[in-house]
């Protein structure tokens, strides 16, 4: 059912109409495949005569009741409105509602390995009325009293404790106040391990057929949370207010996870089925962090408005990696940060759909959806992180407890957590908040040296610039590092400010090498002197911290990602420097920005295969030195697999011929380079098959969706296409593998009608829910398809009527495509 976006100034209204509210929500799920029923019950004070309206979008809308009395409602644009209030209102609203399959509202779920079902709530922040009635605004927090009425033999876990009335019914206890995007209930035959720490009960749940990986995984789960409340007991002086905590790891989830108090959720991704590296071990315990950190940040404390949403991601960014950093086994957290998280937030911070930190209006819900990208998490990371090396730890934790004190329970907004940082740091945070988190864009800093002598600086400036349409030069404290003669790093720290900053300390100290942002503490974008440029294979392999190492990765790739470096250095520099790189973290995102990026976006297509070869040796180097068994050998091979044309050794590892000591080719392998034969067209459909009987999980059907759309046939791109452009019903997963199948660079000639039916077809799929539309904009994009007439096609499509969503996700991706078209052009193979 369409609805209405909620605006702000109608929020602002019905927030001075409702108060003293609370829910008593009542779910059905026994009715069927398609749908299932609620009985939501509303009490809340009003004045006398007040109107007001609540969310619903129901299928079906069976009764609705104001204080006894039966209303003759109709639902309009997801709303019913409420007039004539009491003093005090009981609203009672039955209806039915459809399941969904692109984990919005009620997300039902089917698993193909055992045909077992599973059932959870995401209200994500306009969907609660997909599943309940209700005011579905931040800043009115209430109690909610959950019942639920299952298949008795299912597990049923929501926020709060529950006791089972009788077989197949089940009552929550009411939860503290909390916003309606943070209610959920995850239901079906679940397997659970449980734990205890500090008083807290824990649980980790998941499906039936993922019991042996859960039972595998669990410990180290449990062993991040335990030690990630410590920390932040101890850093925050109160204690988590929610009683349990779960953590349930559901199938298809649409984001990362979610902050659910009590019991939060998870994509079942981050369940490892098979052999990972330690790069996805240290995510999966930023996420875990991340989204205990929200227990603070955003559930006991919540944003009034969705203009203050970095109260919530870019202090729950900042926690989950620092606190990895400092309290599990990846202390490295901060360079994959730097070279993976970061690197979104400059990318987003640089496109025309830029936004501040925190915006001083953020219109309606449809606006603020938007708002959930790199310059809320990343951005909104690293200026904390320039903040806390202002301020120090001290004054920055001493005023985060004074905010929590003054605002549990309630809401806050950026003005509440600046005066409590202000007081406790005795500074002007305002003018630092209007510098960094009022005003879009990123600054670049430039290094000018001259040296008295060959390798004697004889003086250091540091030039900050602004782009043009946002000219706004922003305070800096900054680490400066570089190589001394006798092979050690030494390091300064300088405060930049303005046009040009000199930095006297560095006047005739000998070195090389230097490095702006060491220890990488501001957001801004760094350029390398033309001698550090010309040394950097060098000074990879002479620098032991690597986060340094990150930051001259992250130098080199955003220089080529500006045009100001030719794409062809960077996959050069990937050869000769990267099978030496011993941080499997690092190794794994530089490769992926050259093999996803540099090589097949920034280059012309006359050069994509030479490089593509020069990936694979680069791989196939570091699969050689690897120690067998190790993640370095894991990461070597996948980066292989990917970027190899060698059929013949795909197909032997297949076969279990060949493959490299230590190296097990487990099902995940197996569907990469099943995927990567399809694409050279080494296979058919009938292997494809027999792998998916090998693996029958939803992950098998997904990789298989995926695979069938990477073959060179005709056929099998117009179902690939069909599917992401027409079919309803399907799960995200499958409409995003089946994106991800149908555009590759090797088959440019066989897919170039789809790229001008892409974009005309669009507005066919505004039927769909607005995270479908927006994942299709990204993972349907034909980014492989570099062109001017792609551009022209695409800014057509722009100038036309879309949903904001997939608009943001379009007009994201056009800006790459213009990129890449100013890289191509730069290029020196061209």
């Amino acid at each position: 059912m369409s609805h209405r976006s909620l605006t702000h100034a109608e929020a602002v209204t019905r927030a001075a109409v409702v108060r003293k509210l609370s829910y008593e929500l009542d779910v059905d799920l026994t009715g069927g495949s398609e749908t299932f029923t609620s009985i939501t019950t509303l009490r809340f004070s009003a004045q006398e005569g007040a109107s007001t309206f609540v969310e619903v979008r129901p299928q079906r809308l069976v009764s609705v009741t104001l204080n006894d009395a039966i209303l003759d409602a109709t639902v309009v644009d997801g709303r019913i409105e409420l007039s004539g209030l009491s003093g005090d209102n009981t609203v009672v609203v039955a209806a039915e509602f459809a399941y969904s399959h692109s984990s919005e509202g009620m997300h039902r779920f089917v698993d193909p390995a055992d045909g077992e079902v599973y059932v959870y709530a995401q209200p994500s922040i306009t969907d609660a009325p997909r599943f309940m009635a209700c005011f579905d605004q931040p800043d009115l927090k209430a109690p909610v009293t959950l019942l639920v009425t299952a298949n008795p033999s299912w597990t049923i876990r929501a926020n709060e404790e529950c006791v089972q009335e009788k077989p197949g019914r089940w009552r929550f206890h009411p939860t503290k106040p909390i916003a309606t995007y943070l209610i959920t209930l995850v239901a079906g035959p679940l397997v659970e391990i449980r734990d205890e720490h500090d008083g807290i009960s824990l649980g980790v749940l998941a499906r039936k057929s993922y019991s042996e990986v859960l039972e595998r995984d669990a410990p180290e789960i449990f062993e991040v949370t335990k030690a990630c409340f410590d920390r932040f007991h101890e850093l925050f002086g109160i204690r988590y207010q929610f009683g349990k905590y779960d953590q349930a790891f559901v199938p298809e989830f649409s984001w990362g996870a979610m902050e659910f108090p009590g019991c939060v959720v998870f994509r079942d991704e981050y369940l490892f089925r098979a052999t990972v590296t330690d790069t996805e071990r240290l995510e999966r315990a930023a996420v875990i962090a991340h989204e205990m950190a929200h227990m603070w940040f955003g559930d006991l404390v919540t944003m009034r408005w969705w203009d203050d949403l970095w109260l919530n991601e870019s202090f729950a960014t900042y926690m989950g990696y620092r606190l990895v950093s400092e309290v599990t086994r990846w202390p490295q957290s901060w360079t994959r940060f730097g070279v993976n998280r970061k690197v979104w937030g400059y990318a987003a911070d640089q496109r025309p759909s830029t936004h501040p930190v925190a915006p001083t209006k953020v219109s309606d819900t449809d606006d603020a959806i938007n708002n959930f990208d790199g310059i809320s998490y990343a951005k909104g990371c690293s200026a904390l992180r320039q903040l806390v090396t202002w301020i120090g730890d001290d004054a920055f934790f001493g005023g985060l407890r004074k905010y929590f004190d003054k605002h549990a329970w309630g809401n806050a907004t950026l003005a509440d957590l600046l005066g409590a940082l202000s007081e406790s740091s005795g500074r002007d945070i305002d003018a630092w908040a209007h510098l960094w988190l009022r005003t879009p864009q990123v600054n670049t800093l430039r290094p000018e040296i001259s040296f008295s002598e060959p390798g004697v600086f004889e003086s250091v400036t540091v030039h900050q610039s602004a782009p043009e349409s946002y000219p706004v030069l922003r305070p800096h404290r900054i680490g400066i590092s570089w190589l001394t003669p006798s092979g050690e790093w030494a390091s300064t720290e300088a405060e930049v400010s303005g046009e040009v900053t000199p930095v006297p300390q560095l006047a005739g100290v000998a070195g090389r090498g230097l490095l702006l942002n060491s220890g990488d503490y501001t957001f801004a974008k760094v350029r390398l002197d033309d001698q550090t440029r010309a040394d950097l294979v060098d000074l990879l392999a002479r620098q032991p911290d690597t986060l340094s190492r990150a930051l001259m990765w992250n130098a080199a790739f955003d220089a080529v990602r500006d045009a100001e470096w030719p794409a062809d250095e960077f996959v050069d520099l990937v050869g000769a420097a990267l099978s030496g790189e011993t941080d499997v973290t690092l190794l794994d995102s530089v490769f992926q920005l050259a093999r996803t990026v540099a090589v097949p976006r920034l280059l012309p297509m006359t050069t994509y295969q030479r490089a593509l070869d020069s990936l694979a040796a680069t791989a196939a180097s570091i699969v050689e030195v690897a120690p067998a068994s190790s993640g370095r050998q894991l990461a070597g091979a996948r980066n292989l697999v990917s970027s190899t044309s060698q059929a013949p050794m795909l197909r032997g590892w297949l076969a279990g011929i060949g493959v490299p000591q230590g190296l097990v080719v487990d099902s995940d392998l197996r569907w990469s380079i099943l995927c990567r034969l399809a694409v050279l067209g080494e296979i058919g459909h009938e292997q494809i098959d027999a792998e998916l009987q090998r693996d029958t999980s939803a992950r098998g059907r997904q990789e298989a969706t995926r695979a069938r759309a990477s073959l060179p046939d005709a056929a099998a791109k117009a179902t690939a296409f069909d599917i992401l452009m027409n079919e309803k019903g399907l799960s995200n997963r499958i409409v995003e593998y089946a994106g991800y199948g149908l555009w590759q660079p090797e088959h440019a000639e066989l897919t170039s009608s789809y790229v001008e039916r892409f974009f005309t077809e669009l507005p066919i799929s505004q039927g769909r829910s607005p995270d479908l539309m927006a994942l299709i904009g990204h993972a349907g994009y034909p980014v492989f398809a570099v062109s001017q007439d792609t551009l022209d096609l695409a800014e057509r499509t722009l100038a036309g009527d879309l949903h904001p969503q997939l608009r943001r996700s379009l007009m994201d991706e056009t800006d790459d495509l213009r990129r890449a078209l100013r890289a191509r052009e730069g290029a020196r193979s061209a």
